[in-house]
């Protein structure tokens, strides 16, 4: 934690505006720690290319790198969902650094000026946004691939058990139970890959657009330069995006992202129903399999067991899928040269994240079918 407050005038207008909202930037350290790196790879471009002087740029580099590493959370105390398209939150970036650095340097080091030379909050902020998407992401693609990986365990466990298979809720033909649970595993690893498959997309990176795109701002070379940077220090294949207007004006990436996330909840939730039902009973239902339990089903009935993960799933899965048509709005209502929803995009993403990674890990198929 911070000795004292680095930020200023800037992030404290912020707070006033908006307040803390649900959800502060540093209650996102990822944001905070990508932030901090965007700024580091951009000094680091900058001293290259003469924009800033040497000490300088060691000052910048050293404090937005303890910016990275999460010592200075704390001084990101603006919402995270806010008006005017992050600027509040790259300028409490500046702020920050800048503060720091003039501490290490021994002299004055400038929000704008030193800091945030050569960039914009219209490329730093979905810089660093993508940054964020990525390593969230990861999370809830593991939880969804060792999903995968359990139903195939409990397929091979219950590869000979025989049960009957429904069409419209009427009697069919029998099938296996492992031959179900394969189904349940190539679904839930087509959708993992799929999802994973969207957020690879945001390896164009459109740092060095500056205002709009146009790199106004910045010296010839820098674009290269702070993206070659920046991909050292996250050790990721990062790339300039290809059009840097379109990479500002246009978030469809961030909606195909939410869209995977949510076809992998709703799968989740499908396959939880499903479970749900055949777990009816045990004298009145189907009772087709047993659920654990974790838990008592009733204040008034003794014995009784709710199929309560099943449930939770399926209510998580809802909340996903309200968070991605969020996500969607969000990405359409962007205007012209800019979309300044950002904030919201982000905000919804980690929701989305958080309640994939914890529908999938607790569905861990503990049950056992009735043979």
């Amino acid at each position: 934690m911070s000795a004292k407050k680095l930020f200023g005038k800037q992030t404290e207008l912020g707070v006033q505006n908006f307040g803390p909202g649900r959800r502060t930037v540093a209650d996102v350290p990822t944001l905070v720690k990508n932030y901090g790196f965007v700024k580091e790879a951009a000094a680091r471009a900058n001293a290259k290319l003469g924009v800033i002087t040497a000490e300088q740029a060691e000052a910048i580099e050293a404090a937005a790198h303890e910016v990275a590493t999460g010592i200075h959370d704390d001084q990101f105390p603006t919402a995270l969902v806010l008006g005017g398209g992050g600027t509040t939150t790259n300028m409490n970036a500046n702020e920050v650094i800048a503060t720091r650095a003039a501490q290490i340097a021994g002299e004055k080091i400038h929000p704008n000026d030193h800091v945030n030379a050569s960039q914009s909050t219209n490329d730093s902020y979905p810089t660093a946004m993508a940054l964020t998407v990525m390593d969230l992401a990861e999370a809830p693609i593991k939880a969804l691939r060792a999903l995968a990986d359990e139903f195939d365990a409990k397929a091979a466990e219950y590869e000979d058990t025989v049960r009957l298979g429904r069409t419209c809720l009427q009697d069919a033909v029998t099938l296996t139970v492992g031959e179900t649970h394969r189904s349940h595993s190539a679904a839930i690893r087509r959708l993992a890959g799929e999802f994973e498959g969207a957020v690879v997309v945001l390896n164009e990176v459109p740092l060095g657009a500056t205002v709009l795109g146009s790199g106004i701002g910045a010296v010839e070379g820098y674009r290269e330069e702070a993206v070659a940077e920046l991909a050292k220090l996250k050790g990721r294949a990062l790339k300039p995006a290809p059009d840097m207007f379109d990479s500002l004006s246009n978030l469809d990436g961030y909606a195909s992202i939410a869209h995977a996330a949510s076809r992998a909840a709703l799968t989740m939730a499908k396959i939880a129903q499903d479970l749900r039902m055949l777990s009816s009973g045990p004298l009145g239902g189907l009772q087709e399999v047993t659920l654990p339990a974790v838990q008592a089903g009733s204040s008034i009935m003794p014995g009784k067991i709710n199929p309560v993960i099943p449930e939770y799933v399926m209510q998580l899965s809802y909340r996903v899928r309200g968070a991605a048509s969020t996500v969607e709005m969000a990405v359409a209502a962007g205007e012209l040269e800019l979309n300044i929803m950002e904030p919201i995009i982000v905000d919804s993403l980690i929701n989305i994240f958080e309640d994939v990674e914890s529908a999938a890990s607790r569905s861990n198929c503990c049950y056992r079918p009735q043979t």
